[in-house]
């Protein structure tokens, strides 16, 4: 039989990574990178600069600890983008907690372009994401959530996260979001989101943010969403809503969405 440690002794996944990219010969290239314990990256072979995360524990649970910072020179070009889902599992020791930093420099563009967060039942999650944008800096930021995999028979029946969401420009807000997810928006063990279990955000940060929105609304309205996606565009961004029954047809939507409005290809690790 064997010996369950009591909580405090559980193994633990702790992760670092801190990535800083500069102009040379009018490329953008790695300038530095330091990983430790479960965060890693990979740079492969793209059109463009592409940082690739991953989190080599397979997922977060109660007491993990993830720390990202990427850094962007002036005039750089990023996309970066995770290898696969990430997953947010039961956790019985307390709450498990991201934070990540990308700081882009005047005339830098960022492609923040991560693959979905699956949230498992009881899943304790907290997670605070900044992007900050210096002078005429942009981005591109897409994030989604799956409560659960409908394929595996997966109910969330209880949840607890936070998930906390800005970019600022020069230290001022352009886009705050901070969601919570609890027990109360689960009735009956239901997602109350008119059926659906998926869910994202897709917000451009641009001058010509609102020219794209003929496209992004065209792109909605051919991905059989129904009424389950919508786009706005004011202030110099765009937001852009989506919702499904399931991770895939969500995700076969923000490609189109995102092909509407981004020129180049995905990364790699979005291929199909």
């Amino acid at each position: 039989m064997f010996h369950v440690p009591p909580p405090s002794l559980l193994p633990r996944a702790h992760g670092v990574l801190r990535a800083g990219f500069a102009q040379s010969r009018g490329a953008t290239r790695l300038l530095r990178l330091h990983q430790a314990g479960s965060a890693k990256a990979m740079l492969p072979p793209a059109a463009g600069c592409e940082l690739v995360m991953l989190n080599t524990s397979g997922g977060l649970t109660g007491g993990d600890r993830m720390q990202i910072a990427v850094t962007q020179g002036t005039g750089t070009h990023l996309t970066a983008t995770t290898q696969t889902a990430e997953r947010a599992y039961r956790s019985t020791t307390g709450r498990a907690y991201v934070t990540a930093q990308y700081d882009v420099a005047d005339g830098a563009h960022l492609d923040l372009l991560p693959q979905e967060t699956i949230l498992f039942d009881r899943a304790a999650l907290s997670r605070d994401q900044h992007i900050a944008l210096t002078g005429s800096a942009t981005c591109l930021w897409v994030e989604t959530l799956i409560l659960g995999r409908a394929a595996m028979g997966e109910t969330v029946t209880r949840l607890d996260v936070t998930d906390r969401r800005r970019i600022t420009r020069d230290g001022r807000p352009v886009f705050v979001e901070n969601l919570r997810l609890t027990d109360d928006i689960l009735p009956g063990g239901l997602a109350t989101l008119a059926g659906g279990r998926a869910f994202a955000t897709l917000v451009l940060v641009a001058p010509n943010a609102a020219d794209r929105l003929p496209a992004a609304r065209a792109a909605l309205s051919d991905a059989a969403l129904g009424d389950a996606g919508a786009a706005s565009a004011f202030d110099g961004k765009l937001v852009a809503r989506l919702m499904a029954r399931d991770g895939w047809p969500l995700r076969q939507a923000l490609i189109r969405l995102i092909r509407a409005i981004r020129p180049g290809p995905l990364p790699r690790v979005w291929q199909i």
